[in-house]
């Protein structure tokens, strides 16, 4: 199989995959919306404008008004590598979103999940 390069990767693409594993887990678009932000300072008409204009990963987090300082709380395995030792700052950030919406499918509760 093809190596996949997660920075070229579509924000569009994965968002939905997002929140369809929420809503699975009874959780909601709001919930994956409020975490999306809460990592990377989007106000909701700046995350619905990267969603529309396709944005790639590498350009959604470039673009991204403040990544949360708490973020680098963020800890733990996610496709089998340890979030804290991805040495790729997109791909760090990619796993970062990963590993929060995994919390939240899990059924953690958003004050855990975002560090508070």
């Amino acid at each position: 199989m093809p190596k996949v390069d997660i920075s070229s990767m579509k924000f569009s693409k994965v968002y939905p995959l997002y929140v369809q594993k929420a809503e699975r887990k009874s959780r909601t678009r709001d919930e994956v919306d409020e975490i999306i932000r809460w990592l990377t300072g989007y106000d909701e008409k700046g995350l619905q404008e990267q969603i529309e204009t396709g944005s790639d990963m590498k350009k959604f987090f470039g673009d991204a008004p403040c990544i949360h300082a708490n973020s680098a709380l963020i800890k733990g395995v996610v496709c089998g590598v340890r979030v804290e030792e991805i040495e790729d700052p997109v791909v760090r950030k990619v796993r970062c979103m990963d590993k929060l919406i995994d919390e939240l499918a899990r059924g953690k509760a958003m004050e855990k999940i975002l560090r508070a």
